[in-house]
């Protein structure tokens, strides 16, 4: 594995992280947001990640069909389905007949959690590309 393959692998990383730290972002922003229905009402959002597929210059490994230098990247967004929290508030503006708001099914606590983890992984991403760095500018002055 060459040292351009952990640029690789850690500049997918941190773009991955960053959807996901976007995709949290956007969950916290509406965590408290209300509605009269529930198709109306705003649902937590997960990426899904995924291995990048190899280039032909890289060799599977036979065994586990894995390739050493794989990145990762975004394979989508899925909306979470756990089930809406449901508040009886006749006197709100946006409650139903019935007299119920909808809130997100958003967990503030388990999203805040995501947000540091997924800063935390971009962090050490970052410090691998500094460090590769180092490593190649190190090479180029051996022979001086």
């Amino acid at each position: 594995m060459s040292l351009a393959n952990i640029f690789n692998i850690a500049g997918s990383a941190m773009s991955a992280q960053t959807i996901r730290l976007n995709t949290t972002a956007s969950n916290m922003a509406n965590a408290d947001s209300v509605s009269s229905s529930v198709g109306e009402t705003y649902r937590a959002r997960k990426p899904v990640f995924e291995l990048q597929a190899p280039s032909l210059e890289q060799v599977t490994d036979t065994d586990t069909g894995l390739v050493p230098g794989q990145g990762v990247h975004v394979a989508g967004i899925v909306e979470s389905q756990a089930p809406l929290r449901t508040a009886y508030e006749p006197s709100h503006p946006l409650a139903d007949e019935k007299g119920y708001v909808h809130y997100p099914n958003v967990n503030v606590v388990e999203e805040m959690a995501d947000m540091i983890s997924a800063s935390r992984s971009f962090q050490i991403n970052a410090e691998i590309m500094n460090t590769a760095k180092q490593m190649v500018q190190r090479a180029l002055t051996l022979g001086q």
